[in-house]
């Protein structure tokens, strides 16, 4: 007889990654995993290279350094910055310290659904708010709330569709929450999002009722590094370290983080350069008369009506090395999500998809 796990994990289905494998024969080009397009700036790299020498050395459980960086570029109080192997980590400790049986979370209908598997490792209950055209809706999920309710999760810029909100928007969906709801914010993308139209909500924080998370995943690169980092109000934070293991971001991770963020001009060089090919790609689908999402991501969301259509594309793609990644899981069978790429690789993509457009005309 074999040891049985708990019943709510032996009913859950393993969390769903990505097969990223291209036809038998080709080396893929990955664009299902909104990875950056480019290496770690030679800064970063730089330091990572120096820091070799105290990897012996277990890291500073509280990333002060990395925090206090942090804290120097976006203004902010390093005392409630943390910082966790991922932004997934937080959200787990989170959900482990703030969610069990009887509570419920509610959260959009596109939004990250590894927030799903944490809150049925609680033992919470999902409620989930209609996003009609594939953007986040205040009034919807101001509708969904219940007496149980414990925390609201958004994801803004949102992922797989890239539509964003504006904050305004949060502020009002955070002012017409009761007091002791949580709501937690994954703010993944928000540096892709166009100046002046995303202005911070750290400050709401302060309020002790909401968290920031975000990530060096994205804009910086650091995804293989695995390092996400949250703004918490001061008796959240408390509760988080309690169940974050300790030393979770690797010395390297730690330093690699540190010298990204004090080194913004690659990131704004980067923004710039991924923005122009993700509108470059978006104008070029659309030219086949293909829907794209508005995106404000480093990724875009392709409708092609019809499953039939998007698992043909797909096996096209994917038969000329290009990986991107179906939308099933999300509820949208007809949908295909592009992680924008090198320009070359842009070009390949437009290329093939206008010619699986021709043979589909």
């Amino acid at each position: 007889m074999t040891i049985k796990p708990i019943p709510t994990v032996a009913a859950m289905a393993p969390y769903a990654l990505p097969d990223i494998s291209a036809a038998e024969g080709l080396e893929p080009i990955v664009l299902a995993q909104n990875e950056h397009a480019w290496p770690p700036s030679p800064k970063v790299q730089a330091a990572v290279r120096g820091a070799l020498g105290r990897a012996q050395l277990y890291p500073d459980g509280e990333c002060k350094e990395l925090c206090a960086a942090i804290a120097d570029v976006h203004q902010l109080n390093p005392d409630n910055i943390v910082c966790g192997s991922g932004s997934m980590e937080l959200m787990s400790g989170l959900m482990q310290a703030y969610m069990s049986n009887g509570d419920r979370m509610l959260m959009c209908e596109y939004g990250y659904l590894f927030m799903r598997t944490l809150a049925r490792l609680a033992g919470a209950t999902v409620d989930v708010a209609a996003e009609p055209a594939y953007r986040v809706d205040v009034d919807a999920l101001l509708e969904k709330l219940r007496p149980e309710t414990r925390l609201v999760f958004v994801v803004n810029p949102g992922n797989p569709c890239g539509s964003v909100v504006h904050n305004d928007e949060i502020r009002r969906l955070r002012a017409g929450l009761p007091d002791d709801v949580l709501l937690l914010v994954d703010e993944a993308y928000a540096e892709y999002v166009d100046e002046g139209f995303h202005q911070p909500i750290f400050d709401l924080a302060d309020l002790g009722n909401t968290v920031v998370t975000r990530t060096f995943s994205k804009i910086y690169g650091l995804a293989g590094l695995r390092v996400g980092w949250g703004y918490f109000p001061d008796h959240v934070r408390e509760q988080l370290r309690k169940a974050l293991n300790p030393g979770s971001v690797s010395l390297l991770s730690q330093v690699a983080a540190q010298a990204a963020m004090e080194d913004q001009q690659t990131a704004n060089d980067a923004r710039r350069q991924i923005t122009a090919l993700r509108d470059y790609l978006s104008s070029q689908i659309s030219q086949l008369g293909l829907s794209v999402v508005p995106s404000q991501t480093n990724f875009i969301l392709v409708d092609f009506v019809t499953q039939q259509a998007a698992v043909s594309a797909f096996e096209f793609l994917r038969n000329h090395a290009l990986v991107v990644r179906p939308m099933g899981g999300y509820g949208l069978p007809a949908c295909l999500r592009i992680t924008i790429g090198t320009g070359e690789q842009m070009q390949v993509t437009a290329r093939m998809l206008a010619d699986w457009r021709q043979m589909h005309a």
